[in-house]
């Protein structure tokens, strides 16, 4: 796809991007020294998340004595690589403090107070990584913690894992176009075979076409310190003019190969792949030494240093002990800025510590680099349009930012924007656009988490609704079968016809009695002997018990029923012949006087009186002739 091109870049071509800006460059402050490597400060402090993407899983806890290059965190997702000791030393605490962000908030922190003896873990340096797969490269390069050391913090192996089978074009960013900072140059002019064997590494895990080391005109001793490593054709160093920001990943893909990364796109779409001189570095030592990434190169500038460089790092170092290692003399209100001072912030205080991403500490002075202006109301010059180098408008982007209208910031590809600062340092108005750019981008991002949770949440709730249903159906469906099964006759369950079961276990008990000894004919004889001379005992032991005992009570069970019968007889003929004088003398009209009506009550009382009493004398009777 890219060979036509590819020849173009062989010629020597270079193509520019839109915008852009010359500010002053400062570098020399910090330029000409050596990088130093300073010593164990007293306390390490190591947050928890140090790139973009998640925070891994702690495995470590408070009390524990750890070694230098021990990981401290174990990852569990592709966005997150392990945080590790930066030299030996106790955990103290694991606890919240202030982070390396604009922000100034605090993110969980691990607490190391160093021993001084930088005892290492036991290491396994790969001696011939040629012999070695890519994924097992990438293994190691997760292992080691390694994420983009120019300024984004990617995951470095997941960006590779990306770029694999899809890469002709591999390019290497040591176009360091910030004011003030010199790290990468500083590395390159020491440490360039070593990033010559990071890159080395890199072509072998991703097979590139061709690779291109891009440097910017204004560093001559890095430009022919990595051109003596370069030995292979398909390998050239390329330098570009200076200007701000070519060092951005789509800009410096536009000046080498005049190809722009499509707006959301990758540049793995275009066939290529971007990684910084340090990160290569961090991939050499991590291949070849077994040691993860616990330091990096910082340069410490600005007019306050009484000795400004570069130095080598530990990650977790407090930026009040290095300032205070390389002679600050502060001013009223002394701003340190991390970062150079176009994409840096201001940080919040100085008990900030060393990450990943840190690459510059910047403490100007006031004259040198003055604080902004009051902000003023925009005057629609377009000056920040004509430098914009995402070719964006800003200044409807700051209108849209300014009245939180996520659709129409959005609309306005506000996510293209790559903070760069080009069109606040031209502003005449002192409008901190990049700062209104941030904020919208964070409260987009939080508006679009938040209704995700709220749809993963919706999804659960109906999974959770969908599976209650299905476990109900499921339930009813067996209640229902074993209803069935029990009002089916034994043998139906299984296929079987019931009456043809019930006739051939009949024919099987027939079988079975059939096929029983029989006994003998005088054997039958005696047998129906012995039972009629038991029922004739039988009946003479019931007839001598009955001559014995008492009176016949069969007569006497007679005669009782008898009389009961006779007493409820007269006791009905009572009733109704009082029921008849009373309907007569009703029907006569004839009035009943209270003697009488007195008179006839008693004979009824007396009447049923005595046919109760009757019919007890006859109850009585039937128990005696019981007992």
């Amino acid at each position: 796809m890219l060979s036509a091109l590819l020849e173009q870049i062989h010629k020597g071509r270079l193509w520019d991007f839109h915008g852009g800006i010359h500010p002053d460059e400062h570098k020399t402050q910090s330029s000409g020294s050596a990088i130093v490597r300073l010593g164990l400060p007293p306390l390490l402090v190591l947050p928890l998340k140090q790139h973009i993407g998640s925070s891994a899983e702690l495995t470590v806890q408070v009390g524990d004595r750890v070694l230098t290059g021990q990981a401290l965190t174990r990852p569990e997702s592709p966005m997150q690589v392990p945080i590790h000791a930066s030299t030996s030393g106790v955990i103290t605490a694991i606890t919240s403090h202030t982070v390396a962000h604009p922000s100034g908030l605090s993110e969980p922190c691990i607490h190391i107070k160093p021993d001084g003896l930088d005892e290492w873990r036991p290491r396994e340096p790969i001696t011939d990584y040629a012999q070695w797969q890519p994924e097992d490269l990438l293994r190691r390069i997760h292992e080691a913690g390694i994420a983009g050391l120019g300024g984004a913090g990617f995951p470095t192996d997941t960006k590779l894992k990306g770029a694999i089978g899809r890469v002709e074009l591999l390019i290497i960013n040591g176009c360091e176009c910030e004011p003030y900072i010199t790290a990468d140059d500083a590395l390159m002019r020491e440490q360039a075979a070593a990033i010559m064997d990071g890159v080395q590494i890199l072509q072998h895990i991703v097979k590139p076409t061709l690779t291109l080391i891009a440097l910017e005109d204004n560093k001559p001793e890095a430009i022919a310190a990595l051109k003596a490593q370069v030995r292979e054709s398909h390998t050239l160093v390329k330098v570009i003019p200076t200007k701000y920001p070519s060092g951005g990943e789509r800009q410096l893909i536009e000046i080498l190969t005049g190809l722009q990364v499509p707006s959301g796109g990758l540049p793995q779409d275009l066939g290529i792949l971007m990684q910084n001189v340090a990160t290569c570095y961090a991939i050499r030592q991590a291949v070849l030494e077994d040691e993860p990434l616990i330091s990096r190169v910082v340069t410490l500038t600005g007019e306050r240093f009484s000795q400004p460089g570069n130095a080598w790092v530990r990650l977790g170092t407090s930026v009040r002990w290095l300032l205070s290692q390389l002679r600050l003399t502060p001013e009223a209100r002394q701003r340190i800025i991390m970062g150079g001072p176009m994409m840096g912030f201001t940080l919040p205080h100085a008990d900030v510590p060393v990450i990943k991403t840190t690459n510059c500490l910047l403490a100007p002075s006031q004259q040198e680099l003055p604080s902004r202006d009051l902000e003023r109301n925009c005057i629609r010059c377009g000056e920040c349009a004509g430098v914009c180098p995402a070719n964006l408008l800003p200044q409807q982007l700051y209108w849209y930012s300014k009245a939180k209208d996520h659709e129409g910031a959005e609309q306005y590809r506000l996510f293209d924007c790559i903070e760069c600062g080009a069109c606040a340092w031209v502003c005449p108005s002192n409008i901190p656009l990049v700062q209104y750019y941030r904020q919208e981008k964070s409260e987009i991002r939080a508006q679009k988490a938040e209704a995700h949770q709220a749809e993963r949440a919706r999804e659960r709730f109906e999974a959770k609704k969908l599976r209650l249903e299905t476990e109900r159906q499921n339930r009813e469906r067996r209640h229902l079968q074993a209803s069935a099964e029990r009002r089916q006759p034994p043998g139906a369950a299984a296929g079987e016809d019931p009456i043809a079961a019930a006739l051939a276990r009949v024919k099987a008990r027939q079988q079975a009695l059939a096929g029983s000894p029989q006994p003998e004919p005088a054997t039958q004889q005696a047998e129906r002997e012995a039972r009629k001379a038991q029922a004739r005992q039988y009946q003479a032991q019931k007839a001598a018990a009955g001559q014995e005992g008492a009176p016949d009570l069969r007569q006497d069970a007679v005669a009782a029923a008898v009389a009961r019968a006779k007493a409820r007889k007269a006791e009905l003929a009572g009733t109704a012949a009082d029921n008849d004088r009373a309907n007569a003398a009703a029907a006569s009209g004839a009035p009943v006087s209270p003697e009488d009506a007195r008179q006839a009550a008693v004979a009824a009382a007396v009447a049923r009186a005595k046919a109760r009493k009757a019919e007890l004398a006859g109850t009585a009777a039937d128990s005696d002739s019981a007992n």
